[in-house]
């Protein structure tokens, strides 16, 4: 055990969790990362839980990183990012997702995704303002909320209806304090996408009552059988929306750490003043890979969604046979089946699963509101890993039923 140290006096200090941000005090650690402490070290363990390509970075990507390492280009950029990285983004979504941003003033390069979240709403948080977070979703928006001074305000979603966020839905959360809606289509964990009709009365709503969108789209790419819809592109959506992405989904760069957020000049210079005293830029070679990866790799990234869609039409109609409900994901990575018939919590039902069957799945109640009796499976992983998790996961549902006789 280690004590609690003492000054030159020899007077011992206070815990030293009571010198921390009370913001900082009560978050709680990842369930994510709580969960996966529970497979380290095991053996044969296959895990359908990382949200991460198993493709490697595409080699003429590596190659290009490493040409300009062998350069010397090793030095800062400019604080958004290098002016022709931010040109290639611009071109790559007017073309793909029919919205246009000024790369001079309007585009900022990230350390991911994550900071260009974290960016976004540090640099629009007032002490007290809520900030709407459609739920189940990525585990992080509530805890950079609630560390910026804001306050998270879930807005539950179903399976009944694909997990889409509705209009109903979120004007019943709205108060006079609300400020901000984080949107997250194609979503993790759910799989869900919003078509335009969908979007349509979302629009109307923060438009209404004056809210500002975060509209996280990293998963833009990963979509089967119909194409993205950017929020920004509605109509009179661009300048309330900051759009934030990056390249570690579709084209296999998690590691890299590059992402990009896009936005009303004044919304992204605000941005830029926050990332200029933390970070100065984002890793100089990264940026390298990011342009090679925008302008020579979309035949790469259009192999790896097939590939997706193979396995996502495997892990389905393997779930399903299993005997778990479980809608269709029509985007990203991941499944999401119900486990409610089984009894067990989402959480009961993942440790057992991977205690007695050697499989790694997150509980979907670690997402928030409507995450409870759900299970969330990545297919980032080969058709062998996921033929085999689907018969011990049919096995152990098996037991269940039998258990219950």
């Amino acid at each position: 055990m280690i004590k609690n140290p003492t000054n030159q006096s020899g007077d011992t200090l206070k815990p030293m969790s009571s010198y921390l941000s009370p913001q900082v005090r009560e978050i709680q650690p990842s369930g994510i990362r709580r969960f996966f402490d529970l497979a380290a070290g095991s053996k044969d363990i296959i895990s359908l839980g990382v949200g991460e390509p198993d493709f490697k970075t595409p080699w003429h990507v590596r190659e290009a990183c490493v040409y300009s390492l062998e350069r010397g280009f090793t030095g800062y950029t400019s604080n958004a990012g290098m002016p022709e990285l931010r040109e290639a983004i611009a071109d790559y979504l007017h073309t793909r997702f029919a919205v246009d941003y000024d790369p001079a003033n309007q585009i900022i390069a990230t350390v991911g995704g994550s900071e260009a979240i974290d960016l976004a709403l540090r640099a629009l948080i007032a002490p007290g303002d809520e900030i709407l977070i459609p739920e189940p979703c990525y585990i992080s928006y509530s805890p950079i909320t609630a560390i910026g001074g804001g306050i998270p305000v879930g807005i539950e979603t179903f399976g009944e209806n694909q997990f889409k966020l509705t209009a109903e839905g979120l004007e019943a959360k709205i108060t006079p304090r609300s400020k901000v809606l984080i949107l997250c289509y194609p979503s993790n964990p759910t799989g869900a996408i919003m078509s335009r009709e969908d979007w349509e009365p979302i629009a109307k709503v923060v438009e209404k009552h004056d809210l500002i969108v975060i509209s996280d789209e990293i998963y833009a790419e990963l979509t089967y059988g119909s194409n993205h819809v950017s929020f920004a592109s509605l109509p009179g959506m661009m300048d309330r929306t900051i759009l934030v992405s990056g390249f570690s989904k579709a084209f296999a760069m998690t590691g890299w750490r590059m992402g990009y957020a896009c936005g009303h000049p004044d919304l992204i210079a605000a941005m830029l003043k926050i990332h200029q005293y933390t970070v100065m830029c984002a890793p100089s070679m990264g940026q390298v890979a990011a342009l090679e990866a925008l302008t020579n790799g979309l035949e790469e990234k259009d192999r790896m969604v097939d590939s997706y869609n193979q396995r996502r039409r495997l892990i389905v109609k393997g779930l399903r046979e299993a005997g778990l409900e479980c809608h269709e994901p029509q985007g990203a990575f991941y499944a999401f089946p119900s486990i409610r018939h089984t009894g067990l919590t989402s959480d009961e039902f993942a440790q057992r699963l991977l205690r007695e069957y050697k499989v790694a799945a997150v509980p979907g109640s670690v997402f928030g509101l409507g995450g409870e009796g759900y299970l969330r499976c990545s297919y980032a992983t080969s058709v062998a890993q996921l033929n085999e998790a689907l018969e011990r996961i049919g096995t152990f549902v098996t037991q269940l039923q039998n258990e219950r006789a």
